[in-house]
C-alpha cells in the first residue's frame, strides 16, 4: 500500500540553485529526491513546502513523498550518511494520505542576518553593513507591511502565481551588539519577496527613502519602484507551521 511521509530537513543553500529542481542547475530537491530513490529502490518524487532562492538556507524545511516501500527504523541515519554534508534530514513521519507539505502549511518564518562589523566566522552567513542603520525607522516600515496584502512590488517578475496577496503576521528588526536580525512571518511568500523587502527597508534605514515612500512603493504594485534584492546568503527559512505536524 502506498503511504505518504513528511520529511523534515535543514540545508545550507550556498552550493544550490535554491530548493526547486532546475533544468541546468543543482538544487536541494534534486539531490534529496535522488538519494531517497536510491536508498528506497523506488522512483520518489518529493513536494516541498515552498521554494527558496539560490543560496538561501533553511533551518527547518518540510517536504512530502509517497512510497509503498517500508521505511527502515534507522532510515534517517542511513540517508544522512548518503547525503552531502550541507543537507541534513531531521525526521521522517508517516502522515495521512491527503497531507500536503505546501498547501497545508499555515505560515512560514524567515530571518535575515546583518553584521555591523567584520567577522571572519559569519561572513558567509550574514550581510556585512558597516554604515549605521536607523532600526527605529526600519521598524516603522515594518508597521506599514501590516496595512497591505498585495506585495507585487516585492515579487519576482513573470512568476506563475495566481495571486500576489500575502498576510504578514510579524515583521521586526532587532539589534544585539553587532548583529541585526530581521524576522518576518506570513501565510505565504512570493518569489524573492523577503530579499526585496529587506533590500528596500535597508534604504529606509540608510535614510535614502522615507517610511511614507516605502508605503507608496507597495501601493504602486511595481517591482521597479522597490529597492534591489538583498543577497541570499544571509537569509534563512527558520520555521513552517502546520495544524497537525511539528
Amino acid at each position: 500500500m502506498i503511504k505518504r511521509y513528511f520529511i523534515q530537513l535543514a540545508y545550507n543553500g550556498a552550493n544550490y540553485h535554491g530548493w526547486q529542481i532546475q533544468p541546468k542547475e543543482i538544487s536541494v530537491q534534486e539531490v534529496l529526491q535522488k538519494a531517497l530513490s536510491l536508498k528506497l529502490n523506488d522512483i520518489i518524487e518529493i513536494t516541498g513546502a515552498g521554494r527558496t532562492d539560490s543560496g538561501v538556507h533553511s533551518l527547518y524545511f518540510v517536504a512530502h513523498f509517497d512510497t509503498e516501500k517500508k521505511i527502515p527504523e534507522n532510515f534517517v541515519y542511513q540517508l544522512n550518511n548518503f547525503l552531502p554534508k550541507d543537507i541534513s534530514v531531521k525526521k521522517i513521519s508517516e502522515v495521512h494520505s491527503n497531507a500536503h507539505a505546501r498547501f497545508d502549511a499555515t505560515y512560514r518564518t524567515y530571518k535575515y542576518y546583518i553584521s555591523t562589523e567584520k567577522n571572519p566566522f559569519n561572513d558567509k552567513l550574514s550581510l556585512k553593513i558597516l554604515q549605521k542603520l536607523d532600526i527605529e525607522l526600519m521598524n516603522k516600515a515594518c508597521d506599514v507591511l501590516y496595512r497591505h496584502t498585495d506585495f507585487t512590488s516585492f515579487s519576482k517578475l513573470h512568476t506563475d502565481t495566481k495571486t500576489n496577496n500575502c498576510k504578514i503576521e510579524l515583521a521586526k528588526w532587532e539589534q544585539k551588539g553587532s548583529e541585526i536580525v530581521f524576522t518576518i512571518k506570513a501565510d505565504r511568500f512570493l518569489r524573492n519577496m523577503v530579499r526585496a523587502i529587506v533590500g528596500t527597508m535597508l534604504e529606509v534605514g540608510k535614510h535614502k527613502i522615507s517610511v511614507n515612500e516605502f508605503d507608496k512603493i507597495i501601493t504602486h504594485k511595481n517591482r521597479s519602484k522597490a529597492g534591489h534584492s538583498a543577497k541570499g546568503h544571509a537569509l534563512f527559512l527558520v520555521d513552517i507551521g502546520y495544524k497537525y505536524y511539528k
